[in-house]
């Protein structure tokens, strides 16, 4: 690291679990953000300052003057314009030793291999069931590590999972916890019902939600916390309940018949 990056990172070097040799980790990280607006936006922001070395931030949506009430990595002046090209430059003008790249696709089950493949973790901020489904599937084909977070009206959930990568001890993908659109779901989540478009959110709840999605980020890039049971959102789910200022989290079980994880699946 310059002397530069010795100062950037400076508060990140002191603490034992990262230190210089997470640092440089963090340096050499290869993450795509999927989604740039409530929950992609912070943790991209989040991400950059981090120093992870290299972000990808897929996103083919424009920007709204509804998007302004909770994405705060827009402003007014940036309406009509592509969320991730927007998003890239600020990344940029924050922490210019990085490398973002925008693409201003629309991740589909047909591209979503090519899009996502060479990373070390994704990161699904969208907020349809279609997009999630294709996104869990790229991380179990990719082998690679998947951070799920959803929001709607006053509540979040934040879960990670191992994309069956055989670094990560094994556990559930994300549709062992969404088998199927708006069925066997988590009470009260989020996911329960379309998107914030019908449901409503307040504001600050995706930060709240972002934020917890970024930390998991860099928990799982380090290497902080993986092979200890409990450290980690890996294989678990965290539910916020906004209104009541009330937080758990849950075990979430492998399912033997998951239609995207299982050798025998059975989704009948």
């Amino acid at each position: 690291m310059t002397p530069k990056s010795i100062e950037r990172y400076a508060r990140h070097l002191v603490l034992k679990e990262i230190g210089g040799a997470g640092q440089n980790k963090l340096l050499r990280a290869k993450v795509a953000i999927v989604g740039a607006g409530g929950l992609g936006g912070p943790v991209a922001l989040y991400l950059a300052a981090a120093g992870v070395g290299h972000i990808t931030v897929i996103d083919d949506d424009h920007i709204e003057r509804s998007n302004l009430q909770r994405q705060i990595q827009f402003k007014e002046s940036d309406l009509g314009a592509s969320k991730a090209e927007v998003v890239t430059q600020y990344l940029l003008d924050q922490n210019p030793e990085i490398t973002v790249r925008a693409m201003k696709q629309r991740l589909t089950q047909e591209n979503a291999n090519t899009l996502l493949a060479g990373q070390n973790l994704i990161i699904d901020g969208v907020d349809n069931f279609q997009t999630r489904f294709d996104i869990n599937n790229a991380s179990l084909s990719l082998n690679t590590p998947l951070i799920s977070g959803a929001v709607g009206r006053w509540d979040g959930q934040v879960s990670a999972f191992s994309g069956q990568n055989p670094n990560l001890p094994d556990g559930p993908c994300y549709q062992c916890l969404v088998p199927r659109p708006a069925s066997h779901l988590v009470p009260q989540s989020p996911q329960a019902t379309d998107n914030c478009n019908t449901l409503g959110i307040v504001g600050a709840l995706v930060g709240i939600v972002g934020t917890v999605m970024a930390l998991e980020a860099i928990k799982i890039l380090v290497g902080i916390g993986l092979q200890t049971s409990g450290q980690t959102l890996m294989g678990r789910l965290w539910i916020y309940q906004g209104l009541e200022a009330k937080s758990r989290t849950l075990t979430l079980p492998k399912d033997p018949n998951c239609p995207a994880c299982s050798k025998n699946p059975n989704s009948a």
